[in-house]
C-alpha cells in the first residue's frame, strides 16, 4: 500500500503582503497627523480671532471718549501707571487722573478709587495719585486709596471684595481698556470704560504688544488659576453698603 506524502503549506507572508501592511500603517499615521495638525490649526486660528476680537471690537459699545456719554456710575477706578524718581507722574498716569477728574467734574461718578502699587515704602502710587487729585481741587472725602492694586486683576478683585463696588467706570488708555474690561467683567463687575488718551507715550507700541500675553494671563487667572490678591477686612466705599451687609441684606 502506497504512502501519501502530504506537504505542509507555507504560511509565511510574502514580500507583497508586508509591503501592503506597511502602506496601511503609514496611511494611518498620516491620517492621525493630519487630524492633529487640523485640530492645532483650528485652535490657533480660534485663539488669534478671539484675541483680536477682544482687543479691538468686543468692548466697543462699552467704551467712551467724552465724559457726557459715559453712563453714570458710583465709582471710577483709576489704575496706577508709575511715576519718576523725581516724583513726576508718568504721562500715562497723569492722563488717567485728568480723565477721572473730568468724569468727576461732569458728575458721572461720585467717588474716585485710586488703585496702585505700594509694596515697598519708597514707592507709593496711590499717594502720588492722591496728591495730584487734591492739587486739582478734588475733595479728599471723594477719593479712596487702594494700596494693593499691583495688577489689573488685583485691582478689580479688590474693588469687588474689599471696597464692595458693583458698578464702575474704568479709567485707562485705549490699549489697556479691553483687558481691564475683560478682567473686571469676568470677576462680576458691571464695568464700562473711559479712554484716558491725551498725551503721547514713548513706549506706546510696546504697551500694545504687551497686551497680547497679558490678556491670556488674565484669561488663565479668571478661569484656571484664580489667584487671591492681598485681601483684608472689607472697606465699603459707601456707608449704606456696610449697613446692608450688617443686616444681611
Amino acid at each position: 500500500m502506497g504512502h501519501r506524502h502530504h506537504r505542509r503549506r507555507n504560511h509565511r507572508s510574502s514580500p507583497g503582503d508586508n509591503t501592503m501592511k506597511d502602506r496601511k500603517h503609514r496611511r494611518g499615521i498620516r491620517t492621525i497627523m493630519t487630524l492633529l495638525i487640523g485640530v492645532v490649526f483650528l485652535m490657533l486660528t480660534g485663539s488669534v480671532l478671539w484675541t483680536g476680537w477682544t482687543l479691538t471690537g468686543r468692548f466697543r459699545d462699552q467704551t467712551f471718549t467724552t465724559p457726557e456719554t459715559v453712563p453714570a456710575r458710583p465709582v471710577a477706578i483709576v489704575f496706577g501707571a508709575g511715576y519718576w524718581p523725581s516724583g513726576t507722574l508718568s504721562n500715562v498716569l497723569k492722563d488717567r487722573l485728568d480723565a477721572a477728574i473730568h468724569l468727576y467734574e461732569a458728575r458721572r461718578v461720585e467717588k474716585l478709587l485710586f488703585s496702585g502699587d505700594n509694596r515697598v515704602v519708597e514707592y507709593n502710587e496711590p499717594a502720588k495719585m492722591l496728591e495730584y487729585a487734591l492739587s486739582q481741587g478734588i475733595p479728599r472725602e471723594d477719593i479712596v486709596l487702594d494700596y494693593a492694586g499691583r495688577r489689573t486683576y488685583d485691582t478689580c478683585y479688590r474693588a469687588r471684595d474689599i471696597f464692595m463696588v458693583e458698578e464702575v467706570v474704568l479709567v485707562t488708555q485705549a490699549y489697556h481698556l479691553p483687558r481691564a474690561l475683560f478682567v473686571c467683567q469676568g470677576l462680576g463687575l458691571d464695568a464700562v470704560g473711559y479712554k484716558a488718551d491725551r498725551l503721547s507715550y514713548a513706549r506706546h507700541g510696546w504697551y500694545r504688544l504687551r497686551e497680547l500675553p497679558a490678556l491670556w494671563l488674565s484669561w488663565a487667572d479668571i478661569h484656571i488659576r484664580k489667584p487671591l490678591p492681598v485681601l483684608g477686612e472689607p472697606l465699603p466705599i459707601f456707608v449704606e453698603q456696610e449697613t446692608n451687609a450688617g443686616l444681611g441684606g
